[in-house]
């Protein structure tokens, strides 16, 4: 059955974000005279939400509630110093602009819907499926699921994109096929799945549009 339902994943596969998240993680551990974390650290450390960002990058005697919270507000007030679309990305989008296309992330849904409209990406898509204190985060399927029901598409007819095993997880629950992003932060934890995107560019070759623009 044709692919006609695209779900993205937002940091490490639609947008490079790590230089802002890795400054907030970065103004946080000074706050607690920690020293630095190089971003290829801090890289390692995205994909499953900001608890558990800040949970991985601080010792466990200083991680609290209330440090996550600081480290969203850091992140807020640092949110696009650098953050950028990954390069390639925005030709797929312009190619499938029109189909089915929606945002699932890990990520706030405020500061995901800030991003996208600052990047002009928000118009792409149908739906964006945050973190918003509902549902439950990646691996779990439920995000998946509920993009699907919000763009009316079934599972047999969608692909979850992305660059962290949560993705892959997650879309797998959910009964969609999955394409891993080699180019992003995350890694497959040695999971199998239907597509492999090594550069932006595989994108399009995997899911080539009907579009000729």
């Amino acid at each position: 059955m044709k692919t006609d339902t695209f779900l993205f994943d937002l940091d490490g596969t639609l947008i490079d974000s790590l230089p802002d998240l890795a400054t907030a993680v970065n103004l946080l551990r000074s706050e607690l005279s920690l020293p630095p974390l190089l971003q290829e650290t801090i890289a390692q450390q995205i994909g499953d939400g900001a608890t558990m960002l800040v949970r991985r990058t601080l010792p466990e005697k200083a991680f609290s509630a209330q440090q996550v919270q600081r480290f969203l507000s850091l992140y807020r007030t640092h949110l696009l110093d650098e953050t950028r679309i990954m390069p390639g990305v925005e030709n797929f989008l312009i190619k499938h602009q029109g189909g089915k296309m929606a945002v699932v992330t890990n990520k706030p849904y405020d500061l995901s819907l800030a991003i996208l409209c600052e990047l002009g990406l928000d118009a792409f898509f149908c739906a964006i499926i945050a973190s918003n204190g509902r549902l439950p985060k990646k691996p779990d399927p439920q995000p998946v699921l509920q993009a699907l029901r919000e763009l009316e598409s079934t599972p047999e007819t969608a692909v979850m994109i992305g660059d962290h095993h949560t993705d892959l997880r997650a879309g797998q629950a959910a009964g969609v096929k999955t394409c891993f992003c080699a180019f992003g932060y995350g890694n497959d934890d040695g999971l199998t799945y239907d597509y492999l995107a090594e550069t932006t560019g595989d994108l399009l070759r995997l899911f080539p549009a009907e579009n000729p623009w």
